[in-house]
């Protein structure tokens, strides 16, 4: 017997019958997926004489009930049932008619079919079948939207009300037989998936019922069953409980019961598929078995639950082997529960097979191009989507923005060689090749901190030496271009596999802190730029002024002759003659005055309408992005204000700095297209200029920029691609790496700056293209479906930055800080969804007010702030080396990250690692064969061999029993102890099990809990064995006297 079948062996002995039955038919093979479900509870109710069903219900994930007094539905919540209804409900399809696979094609006819089944069945008498046929087709009335005069006209009920009340009530007959035109028009079908098919569940009480009418039907074909259900859903269950007057509650709990099993994805299941009644109570006995029990003096049962953000998934339920936990309640009940869950592990961080090792030449390139070729049409064509407008103006600015800031920094760097025209051109080039020819469009590239160190240190060298800048630079990116393809012809990418959430977090949180720093630093120098006068003070407003003294004529007079002669050749210009105190501040500087007077240097009002456009931009967007989820608006209405969040935010703003009229600093951009130096050309030569030794020597620093673009674009890219973003069209590591090789080669050649991936502004492009669930159940939260793959947006945005120049008089009312705040949220919204940006907010939490993150169940806090401080003194070494001329070893530092790491492999065990980080390659593996090994040792325990049950039972019998000389209330005691434990035991040998099908192994491996679940052993028999009256107290008494003898 191999180790397969001993497990399954020993799997059938641990789990319950019902979820034995559930196995088999559950994995039944069936190609159709089980439709969602939409239930209905109508009850019914007694309008005057007549009897009419009103809708009290629905469910589609969540309840919704109808509040009578406010004449609407209920918010959706969380169904609490009573563990009594579940029971009773478990009882009626016990001893009620379930008839599945009906042929059925009108109510009418189903309830012919159900009240002969019940006379055949000598359930009921055949004088009840046109009373019940009566109350059965009764109208139902559901709870629609009433008009508004409809119901103004319901404040002032008069003496008509009635009249009509009574008209209405006579004209209630039997139900239609086609959907009503409220049916047709009614908005509620939105909530409910195309292919949903409905159950409908009927409770009430008459009068002429002396024991329950009960019904379970599965109707062969989904049928329309006229104005059945609220919406045109056809009906495929139907449940119907008639039962004698004066249990109305009990009833209503028995029905919402069912209606909450019908919309369990499991129960569901059953129902589809079960073959006959015993089927239908293994179900409920398996959603007994997972069933939590809130004590009833703790909680108020009259609170509704609210759903939760994130549903959890009926998967782990539907599996074979992980029904019921293996026969465990609720999965730790049983006695290695907690050191089952401890021992979990996480689902781990899978690269996929884009980065694996080939070792053949250019391998990965060619199956990056294999896999990325047949979604080029998609790329195109899914990009034609009112999204993308919003994702293109919000990458659009941020993509300016960046191109003028480090533009002008280039500019100052490199003595306006490269400037900002050169950067706009750059950007267009660069990014839209990239977005047409790459494996992952999404990523958006940039000009970064690093490469502008490395341009600036380069231009001080070639000054310094004499060696022309513009010429060694061609070279230094021809040989990185050359690397570039070495390293993507040996897939030197596979080692993107050993930088785990580690070092993926440490640099992308380096980059929002360099956004948000940035944003902030630009802000703050606003204020330099246009100080506030702290020491105003209104009572003194009169001895505030600014004053143009005019220069001494002896001291300045051959100075003002030459600006005489500079500004007027004719000489006409007599500048002691001038009115000094109308002058502005520029031309008394001009022409020598000096200023004087308390507000000279200062300027009103800029700095603050600066910090105002900065932080409302900021804010605003973060409040219309949170739109969606809000309580106002239609749901459509909602998103499309979340997806143009940042676009509306940048409109509000430049409309109020407009609106203000201050002069404050606004967004310059080049209007003529040419080089920002004049002497220099769009085309660099390679030659004649550098003595023949530089085109050489060139491959060293070369080999810099190649590691500093290699790291930059490859980390990007696993964060872009991280699975957490649900990308379905794979990604091309080898294939991204090769065009920004040629990209470097192109720009170096026009004198353009080099790009890499911008990690940020990647991450915002992804943002800005999430796709949420349209339908989804009331509650019921949308559900993340991944993101718009596309190559649209990126070819528009590069497009609008090409042709910026031409944009020039609209892109000039826009004032910077509204863009610093654009660069804000960037920086700060990427931030979310870092692990190691939560982990950082946990110390200043306590305890009891931390989140449930996943990871603080299974390491301890200790381990978790200590591995968080690694990270952010690693951060802080990388921000150190930022700051300084040591930014061009930057991506040295990047590898070292993955040294660091390494290293703490001897800190952590695996196991706190896989939760907090991901494990590194080799690592997973031995983790797999250290399991392996356990695996084998459980075997070897279980195939030990074990005492035999009966004489286990025996001895625990003959330690129950007294010992001679005992007293007579301690025999008493134990007597009761030992009639118990008979009972149980007798219970358990002797009751025949409800599954026909299930043969109990000769282990006795039934679970004892469906003694008190299925026989219902009363309460007063198990606490009072000894009561003779009682049929079980009888046998406990002999069972005890035998046992005693």
């Amino acid at each position: 017997m191999d180790s397969t079948e001993q497990g399954l062996q020993d799997i059938n002995r641990t789990v319950s019958p019902a979820a034995e039955r559930l196995r088999y038919i559950l994995n039944e093979e069936d190609d159709m997926p089980t439709p969602t479900l939409f239930t209905e509870m109508d009850t019914l109710q007694r309008e005057g004489d007549e009897l009419e069903w009103k809708e009290s219900a629905r469910w589609v994930k969540f309840e919704e009930k109808v509040e009578e007094g406010g004449e609407r539905w209920s918010k959706p919540h969380v169904s609490t049932l009573s563990l009594h209804s579940l029971f009773e409900l478990r009882t009626c399809l016990q001893t009620g008619t379930v008839l599945l696979d009906l042929e059925g094609y009108s109510l009418p006819q189903i309830v012919d079919d159900i009240i002969e089944r019940q006379i055949e069945e000598g359930m009921i008498s055949p004088e009840l079948r046109d009373k019940i046929s009566f109350v059965l087709l009764r109208k139902h009335r559901h709870q629609t939207k009433k008009p508004i005069h409809r119901s103004l006209a319901d404040i002032g009920k008069s003496g008509s009300s009635a009249s009509e009340s009574h008209a209405q009530s006579r004209s209630m007959n039997d139900i239609a037989d086609t959907p009503s035109t409220d049916q047709l028009k009614n908005k509620f079908m939105k909530k409910i998936p195309r292919d949903a098919e409905a159950s409908n569940v009927l409770v009430g009480e008459v009068d002429f019922l002396n024991k329950p009418f009960v019904a379970f039907v599965r109707l062969a074909q989904a049928t329309t069953l006229g104005g059945l259900t609220e919406v045109p859903v056809p009906t495929r269950f139907l449940f119907i409980l008639l039962g004698p007057q004066g249990k109305a509650k009990s009833y209503n709990e028995i029905g919402r019961a069912i209606a909450t099993l019908m919309v369990d994805d499991l129960f569901s299941d059953v129902a589809y598929k079960a073959r006959d009644r015993e089927d239908l109570i293994a179900g409920i006995d398996e959603f007994l078995d997972e069933v939590i029990v809130l004590p009833p003096g703790e909680w108020d049962p009259k609170i509704r639950i609210e759903p939760p953000k994130k549903v959890p998934s009926a998967d782990k339920r539907k599996s074979v082997f992980s029904l019921n936990e293996l026969g465990q309640m609720n999965g730790t009940a049983g006695g290695k529960g907690a050191l089952d869950q401890d021992e979990e592990m996480p689902e781990q961080h899978e690269l996929g097979e884009e980065l694996a090792f080939t070792g053949r030449f250019c391998g990965g390139l060619f199956l990056d191009i294999k896999r990325k070729l047949p979604w080029l049409p998609s790329d195109f064509y899914e990009g034609f989507h009112i999204q993308s407008i919003s994702a293109v103006l919000f990458i659009y600015l941020g993509c300016i923005t960046n191109a003028i800031t480090f533009g002008g920094l280039l500019g100052d760097a490199t003595d306006n060689y490269q400037g900002v025209m050169e950067s706009f051109l750059g950007t267009a080039l660069a990014g839209s090749v990239f977005c047409l020819f790459s494996g992952q469009p999404l990523i958006i590239l940039s000009s970064t901190g690093p490469i502008l160190i490395f341009e600036k240190l380069l231009f001080e060298f070639s000054k310094n030496n004499g060696i022309d800048y513009m010429e060694l630079r061609l070279w230094i990116g021809m040989h990185s271009c050359l690397q570039c393809f070495i390293l993507v012809a040996t897939d030197a990418s596979y080692i993107i596999k050993y930088m785990t959430r580690f070092t993926e977090e440490g640099f992308s949180s380096l980059i929002s802190f360099i956004f948000i720093s940035d944003a902030i630093k630009k802000m703050v120098g606003s204020f330099k730029y246009y100080p506030i006068n702290t020491d105003f003070k209104p009572d003194y407003v009169t001895a505030y002024k600014c004053e143009c003294l005019a220069p001494d004529p002896s001291e300045f007079t051959p100075w003002l002759r030459e600006v005489q002669g500079g500004e007027d050749p004719g000489g006409k210009l007599n500048v002691t003659g001038l009115d000094w105190s109308q002058l502005s501040k520029k031309e008394c500087l001009k022409y020598g005055g000096s200023l004087v007077g308390k507000s000279c240097k200062y300027v009103p009002d800029l700095a603050l309408m600066s910090f105002i456009l900065f932080f409302g931009t900021y804010s605003m967007t973060v409040s219309l992005k949170k739109f969606k989820f809000s309580r106002y608006f239609p749901t459509k209405l909602r998103k499309l204000i979340s997806d143009f969040s940042i676009f509306m935010s940048i409109m509000t703003f430049v409309g109020l700095d407009m609106l203000m009229g201050l002069k404050t600093p606004k967004l310059i951009v080049p209007t003529e297209f040419k080089p920002t130096r004049p002497d220099r050309g769009w085309l660099v030569m390679p030659f004649a200029k550098n003595p023949w030794w530089v085109y050489v020597a060139s491959f060293v620093p070369a080999l810099l920029v190649t590691i500093l673009i290699f790291m930059d674009q490859q980390i990007s890219a696993v964060i872009v691609n991280r699975k957490e973003n649900k990308l379905k069209k794979g990604c091309g590591y080898h294939l991204d790496l090769f065009w920004v090789g040629v990209l470097m080669a192109a720009c170096s050649f026009m004198g353009l700056p080099w790009y890499v991936a911008a990690t940020v502004i990647s991450i915002a492009h992804i943002d800005s293209l999430k796709m949420e669930s349209e339908s989804s159940a009331p509650g019921e939260q949308p559900q993340f479906l991944g993101v718009r793959e596309q190559r649209m947006t990126g070819l528009l945005v590069f497009a609008l930055t090409g042709v910026s120049i031409f944009l020039a008089p609209v892109l000039k009312f826009i004032p910077m800080p509204v863009l610093y705040g654009v660069f804000l949220y960037m920086g700060v919204a990427s931030l979310s969804g870092i692990q190691f940006w939560d982990r950082i907010k946990l110390y200043m939490m306590p305890s009891k007010h931390q989140p449930d993150f996943s990871y603080l169940r299974h390491v301890p806090l200790r381990k978790i702030h200590l591995f968080t401080l690694v990270q952010i003194l690693c951060l802080a070494v990388l921000w150190i080396l930022k700051s300084t001329f040591l930014a061009i070893i930057f991506p040295v530092m990047i590898l070292g990250l993955m040294v660091v790491r390494k290293m703490l492999d001897m800190v952590f065990s695996q196991h706190d690692l896989a939760w907090v980080d991901d494990l590194l390659p080799g690592k997973e593996k031995k983790k797999k064969e250290d399991n392996k090994k356990k695996g084998k040792e459980v075997e070897k325990e279980k195939k030990k061999p074990k005492q035999d049950d009966s004489e286990e039972e025996v001895r625990a019998l003959e330690l129950l029993l007294p010992p001679a000389g005992g007293t007579g209330r301690d025999t008493s005691f134990l007597t009761i102890c030992v009639c118990v434990c008979v009972c149980v035991c007798v219970c358990l040998q002797d009751k025949p099990h409800v599954y026909s099908n299930h043969s109990p192994s000769s282990e006795s491996d039934l679970d004892r809990r469906y003694c008190v679940l299925k026989l219902h052993i009363p309460y007063r028999d198990l606490v009072y064995p000894d009561v003779v009256q009682s049929q079980w107290g009888a046998y406990c008494q002999a069972a005890a006297t035998h046992s005693a003898l």
